[in-house]
């Protein structure tokens, strides 16, 4: 608490005397906001421990500065948001706090949902930011969608259908036609769900491809250049022999 309250102050004292964080609104700090998030990302992504608790503190600092400047506006204060999680907490955990039994994740999952809606949500994927990377989106859409019962009963469905798709997004640039990019969409769509299904997070195995992409291309860039070529001048071919050696090194 003692931590707690002295960051509330220099908020304070920053807000008072900062022409920079006097200057800042709720407008100004959002695209900041979700700068420090993709960074907390890459830490965790690097299971880098110390800069996971230096990026957590740059997001509660963004927190209490919406605080302060939602208490200027007098619309909410730093106690509404804190109370206001736990008051959502202690509603939507009936398991814990109440009389409704839940044993497993999917029956909490569930249970959370129905609450959501009776609480006046309009709709189940109401809860799914618009402006979320459209690869998380899926996910997340795919999540809420099977909360509430709808989704497939095995992996082999599933699969069934991302071969359904491809074959229809195939088809389509086969004919040039303009469906192709809708019907590729399907297919990122339909193996979202699959590695739903498989238990992979399809955001993370496709980072570790472009992490992996990026440092087998960097070392056929700086091996190349030891022996005195450039990329512009090589072939194909001759790009292939030093991107095979890169396959073959440790991935760290």
């Amino acid at each position: 608490m003692k931590a707690f309250e002295r960051l509330l102050t220099i908020m304070d004292e920053l807000r008072e005397k900062c022409p920079w964080d006097k200057k800042q609104t709720l407008e100004s700090l959002r695209h900041l906001t979700i700068e420090e998030v993709y960074e907390l990302s890459d830490a965790i992504i690097e299971k880098d421990l110390d800069e996971i608790r230096n990026e957590l503190g740059d997001i509660l600092l963004h927190i209490v500065f919406y605080s302060k400047i939602g208490s200027e506006k007098k619309a909410f204060d730093i106690a509404d948001v804190i109370h206001g999680v736990c008051d959502k907490l202690v509603h939507r955990h009936p398991h814990i706090y109440g009389d409704v039994k839940a044993d497993s994740e999917e029956e909490v999952k569930a249970n959370w949902e129905k609450l959501k809606l009776k609480e006046g949500k309009k709709s189940v994927l109401s809860g799914v930011p618009k402006s979320l990377p459209p690869l998380v989106k899926a996910g997340r859409i795919q999540d809420k969608a099977r909360g509430v019962g709808f989704d497939w009963d095995n992996k082999e469905q599933v699969w069934e259908k991302v071969l359904e798709e491809l074959d229809e997004f195939k088809t389509e640039v086969d004919n040039n036609s303009n469906k192709a990019q809708g019907e590729f969409g399907d297919v990122i769509f339909s193996l979202v769900n699959y590695a739903r299904f498989v238990d992979i997070n399809p955001d993370d195995a496709l980072e570790e491809t472009n992490k992996k992409f990026i440092k087998r291309f960097q070392y056929l860039e700086s091996e190349s250049m030891k022996d005195g070529k450039q990329l512009a001048d090589m072939s194909l071919t001759e790009m292939d022999v030093y991107w095979n050696r890169a396959k073959t090194l440790k991935e760290s």
